[in-house]
């Protein structure tokens, strides 16, 4: 199984910028693909970006792109997402995911950090 650890939330004004980490452990981490999820108060889930194992291939849902740059670097086993020009409705709880069983991300099989807040203010 893989550890994940997620940082750097917190509270920003709208415009800001944050750069959320997610530490991992356990196995090798360049063999996962990973990802971004988070989830606003009374809202579902929803994926915000992806990254392959390689860090070759990323997406990003439609609202956050030209914002949010997701990114891996494999020799720390580390997972990132930079959010620059934060708007209000960033606002959630943002979640590391790791696809460890190959199923695919966004499932209860892969791997999940305990969640770290984000709030944007207006």
């Amino acid at each position: 199984q893989v550890h994940l650890v997620e940082s750097g939330g917190g509270l920003v004004q709208a415009g800001g910028s944050l750069r959320l980490s997610c530490a991992a452990s356990g196995r090798a981490f360049s063999t996962i693909t990973m990802g971004w999820f988070r989830q606003a108060p009374g809202k579902e889930r929803e994926s915000v970006a992806n990254i392959s194992r390689s860090g070759g291939t990323t997406y990003y849902v439609d609202s956050v792109k030209d914002r949010f740059t997701i990114s891996r670097d494999n020799f720390r086993n580390a997972l990132y997402l930079q959010m620059n020009n934060l708007k209000p409705e960033d606002t959630a709880v943002y979640y590391c995911n790791a696809d460890v069983k190959g199923y695919g991300l966004g499932t209860p099989d892969g791997s999940w950090g305990q969640g770290i807040h984000v709030t944007v203010s207006s």
